[in-house]
């Protein structure tokens, strides 16, 4: 998906840090002066003995539900460590370096909040820096003076948001990216929605939106029977991407085709576009006029059989995601274009997790890239992701009605098609288009903090 996801990635690690920090001073240590305690402004020093697992953030600092203001008990400054302890009303608590603190300082010298972006130069930033003063002020807000007797001021909300444990960033970074999905096969219950609604309804949309996210498809019905309705469509989210063949482009056999989709033979399953480094995210096609006879679509769930894949036989997923493969595109469409591109058929991000497809064969090279002795494990490999992608239990068949939109994953979903015949007079007419998913991503938050207040 952006996607590629990032959920998780720097989780391994910076547990390590703390386990290493942990083991290197002992509770003894601690109680000696490497903790200050402090309370509300106004009562005072409190001495603070640290308790074994109170060293771990726990789940409860996990972000909390909108609207639900977080309370702080107490605030705590471990000088060996350069961490700031946050102890919440509920029982929970939170550590933050005093680097992070001092980068991330919202007063309106180091932040520019009209564009919510950091003033704050690197080069300006102690990262070894040390704390003055904390206080903890009402109603809920951390200040801290700095050694240059620079201020920071830290709302609870936001400091909670930003949790460093395992449990929050989980959480923040689903909230941000959407990375869970529903996975599904020849069983697939095909999410639909009204084209009218969705451009017209901020509701719908969203829900349109999170479904493709989820899901990695959406049917939208009823669009008018003329071109240039996915061009509408992508107006609801920001803009299309512009490819070598247009920014829309029309799916109908033609003769001399400079795209294998532009003919009436079988469409072998297939992700768009993996001859550019970074394909588009997003596909929306649009039925004008549909096959006389044949042309039915298929789709398949790639993250699905990919991870299938790594169960059966991961020799084979590894060899997929590890070696890069020669794509090639070239011909005269929006204008002349010769493009060339090396991908993983399968990227997984740093936690192994499946993120995108990269497979057309149509635009597979012959060139191949790859050191002789792994030319027949490569092939061997793609086969085996090839046969999964085919077995009935995984592809889900169906036949676009006139004025139905599909839209879908393209980074997720292989999508092919059936042989067709078309009458001359009645040709089977797509109209389709790109969005990259940054568009749609930020679209569906903009519609979700109007929808739900959420950030």
């Amino acid at each position: 998906m952006a996607i590629g996801s990032v959920t998780g990635c720097f989780g391994r690690p910076l547990m390590n840090m703390w386990t290493s920090l942990l083991g290197r001073f002992s509770l003894g240590r601690l109680s000696r002066g490497g903790v200050r305690a402090l309370q509300r402004q106004g009562e005072g020093w409190r001495p603070w003995m640290p308790m074994g697992c109170r060293w771990r953030q726990t789940l409860t600092a996990a972000p909390l539900p909108q609207g639900v203001g977080s309370s702080i008990r107490q605030v705590q400054v471990m000088d060996v460590e350069r961490l700031v302890q946050v102890n919440w009303e509920d029982g929970s608590h939170s550590f933050y370096p005093f680097v992070w603190l001092r980068d991330n300082c919202q007063c309106p010298v180091c932040t520019l909040h009209s564009a919510k972006a950091r003033s704050l130069l690197l080069s300006q930033l102690d990262i070894n820096t040390t704390v003055d003063r904390v206080t903890l002020m009402e109603p809920s807000t951390v200040s801290i003076v700095w050694p240059d007797q620079h201020t920071s001021e830290y709302d609870a909300d936001w400091l909670k948001k930003r949790c460093f444990s395992p449990e929050a960033r989980r959480a923040q970074q689903e909230e941000l990216f959407l990375n869970n999905r529903v996975y599904w096969g020849s069983d697939l219950q095909i999410p639909t929605a009204s084209f009218e609604e969705v451009l017209h309804d901020d509701k719908a949309a969203l829900d349109w939106l999170m479904e493709l996210r989820k899901v990695g498809i959406v049917l939208l019905k009823g669009a008018q029977l003329k071109q240039g309705q996915v061009a509408r469509l992508s107006q609801r989210i920001g803009y299309l991407r512009l490819t070598f063949y247009g920014h829309t482009w029309q799916v109908q056999d033609k003769l001399g085709a400079n795209n294998v989709a532009y003919t009436s033979g079988n469409l072998s399953l297939h992700t768009d576009y993996p001859a550019l480094h970074h394909p588009p995210g997003v596909q929306f096609l649009h039925c004008l006029t549909q096959a006389h006879q044949g042309g039915e679509s298929e789709v398949v769930d790639g993250f699905h059989v990919a991870n299938q894949l790594h169960w059966e036989n991961p020799e084979a997923f590894h060899t997929l995601s590890t070696l890069l493969v020669d794509f090639t595109d070239s011909g005269a469409d929006y204008c002349d274009f010769a493009v060339q591109s090396k991908n993983h058929i399968i990227d997984v991000d740093c936690d192994g997790q499946v993120v995108r497809i990269n497979y057309n064969n149509a635009t597979r090279d012959s060139i191949l890239d790859i050191p002789l002795e792994q030319v027949q494990p490569f092939y061997s490999s793609l086969k085996a992701f090839v046969d999964l992608m085919y077995q009935p239990k995984n592809i889900f068949t169906y036949k676009m009605e006139l004025g139905d939109v599909a839209t879908f994953d393209n980074w997720r979903l292989l999508h092919g098609r059936k042989s067709y015949v078309s009458h001359t007079e009645n040709l089977r007419h797509l109209e389709g288009a790109y969005l990259d998913w940054d568009e749609v991503m930020s679209r569906l938050r903009i519609l979700r903090k109007a929808i739900r207040g959420e950030t």
